[in-house]
């Protein structure tokens, strides 16, 4: 028997914590589009596939994505991200909307895109990708601006979520300034953090979720040498906890769940996926429900516990689709009969 079977009827019993609970997520957002189609025949022009297009669709991403699940899981999210002024952007305002997420705090970069990643697709497999996107870390003015509307909000949310996907919107200075804010209200700071950004920029924050290859790179460590050492990713741990200044870190290890360091322990919860058919958006499941029940005084190994049924969920759909409710409770009560 899985071991956090034992956390079930805790989570179960206290689920409704979660409900309307305001969570606010700060970071990179974009949109996923999606052109589906056939390929019969190969391009006169050029030797590539001719792609024959069937339906296109549009989804959120990056941090977005985030919001959405805690929308799906009950939360109030509330999103502060930067966005251009363009159709995508109008678009990715109606899609948060039709998500249960307001788009109210999406402040307008005149010199950016709107972030999107066009994938083509043939029956689940990726022809080419194409990004349309300006990495590029804010000016003083629009970060003042995102700072600003984090100020109007943060006394009214459970946690806050610093999301980075190292598109420019989460720098040191404006990481540093939010995370001060959270403290002087009392507020728990979550942070998914991007392996190529500095470690420090992170410093203060009460949780990092970072999967396995990112607690790697953000620990200054290389893969190959660790991989014979059995004691490595407790190595890692301490050493991601000591840079952050934390007591608490998780590490997202794919098939074998997650690890949950805190107060000097060390805690394996394994997952809870039935079936594996795309983990991407799953990162962004595990913090969302992390933060929602951390938040609203799940300890924190419960709270681990019911993120990894949640990821357990998303990673048997295609692409960034949330968990909802639902789904969390139907899969754990399965589990628990």
């Amino acid at each position: 028997m899985n071991p956090i079977t034992r956390h079930i009827p805790f989570i179960l019993d206290n689920a409704a914590r979660m409900r309307g609970r305001k969570v606010l997520i700060v970071g990179d957002v974009g949109l996923d589009e999606y052109v589906l189609g056939q390929v019969r025949r190969i391009s006169p022009e050029a030797p590539v596939p001719v792609v024959e297009v069937d339906d296109e669709e549009a989804r959120l991403g990056l941090s977005a994505n985030v919001a959405q699940n805690v929308s799906g899981l009950g939360g109030a999210p509330i999103l502060v991200a930067v966005v251009g002024r363009d159709a995508a952007a109008e678009r990715l305002r109606g899609l948060l909307k039709a998500a249960g997420v307001a788009p109210d705090h999406l402040v307008v970069d005149d010199r950016r895109p709107t972030t999107r990643k066009l994938r083509v697709m043939v029956a689940n497999h990726h022809i080419v990708r194409v990004d349309y996107e300006r990495r590029q870390f804010l000016g003083a003015e629009l970060e003042n601006r995102v700072v600003e509307r984090v100020e109007g909000c943060i006394g009214d949310v459970s946690a806050v979520i610093l999301q980075d996907y190292a598109k420019g919107v989460i720098s040191e200075g404006l990481a540093q300034r939010i995370i001060r804010l959270a403290k002087a209200a009392g507020r728990k700071v979550l942070v998914d953090p991007h392996r190529a950004t500095p470690l420090g920029y992170y410093r203060g924050a009460d949780l990092m979720t970072p999967n396995y290859d990112e607690s790697v790179a953000l620990a200054g460590e290389n893969a190959d040498d660790l991989r014979v050492a059995p004691d490595h990713l407790d190595r890692i741990g301490k050493k991601l906890m000591e840079g952050i200044s934390s007591r608490q870190m998780v590490v997202t290890r794919g098939k074998d769940g997650m690890r949950l360091f805190e107060g000097g322990g060390v805690i394996d919860l394994p997952t809870f996926a039935r079936q594996v058919f795309d983990v991407t958006g799953a990162g962004d499941t595990v913090i969302a429900a992390l933060a929602l029940a951390w938040g609203g005084g799940f300890p924190l190994e419960q709270a681990c516990a019911l993120a990894n049924f949640a990821a357990g969920v998303v990673v048997g759909k295609v692409g960034c689709v949330p968990c909802t409710t639902k789904e969390l409770l139907e899969s754990m009560q399965s589990h628990a009969d």
